[in-house]
């Protein structure tokens, strides 16, 4: 609940920018904190890792293309985010200040459980992949990715493929 309120302001300032830079620093930011926190949530940090960057690979293509577009345009520091940004961050700490004292003993609890639940957990997390009813699918996963990655690299040589320059 507190990780999701984190991302209000971001959600809010975004709404706010009118320059593609501003505008990809503040998804930049969200990913970000939505890696980190789905790495938390899961144990492990992979499926984060892709998803960083996958987003960052697509961010520096429109960051290209943005700034081909809008090359000589003035980025202008905004007060007015600043403001919206300061009270949503004030009334944020303020909620998790207040709710903090009541979070204490519930989180003494949950990590009691969670600990005992982790030992068990790190075990299976991965053996869940390759059991008997996935492993088709994991052959036939790995088998596509494969074939994928042979046609890419016969299509792009230089004297054969469709990408060639004349």
């Amino acid at each position: 609940m507190k990780t999701m309120l984190m991302f209000i302001p971001l959600s809010i300032s975004f709404m706010l920018l009118n320059h593609p830079i501003s505008m990809g620093f503040n998804i930049l930011m969200i990913t970000i904190m939505i890696s980190l926190s789905t790495g938390i949530l899961n144990l492990t940090f992979w499926f984060s890792y892709i998803l960083f960057l996958v987003v960052i690979g697509s961010l520096l293509i429109l960051f290209i293309y943005m700034t081909s577009i809008a090359s000589n345009e003035k980025f202008k520091f905004s007060l007015k985010i600043t403001y919206v940004n300061i009270l949503i961050i004030t009334m944020i700490s303020l909620f998790i200040y207040t709710n903090k004292q009541i979070d204490f003993n519930i989180k003494i609890m949950e990590t009691n459980m969670f600990l005992s639940q982790i030992n068990d957990n790190i075990n299976m997390t991965n053996l869940k992949y390759y059991t008997p009813p996935f492993t088709l699918i994991l052959i036939s996963l790995m088998m596509y990715l494969l074939i994928t990655l042979i046609m890419i690299v016969k299509i792009t040589k230089k004297e054969k493929g469709p990408i060639r320059q004349k």
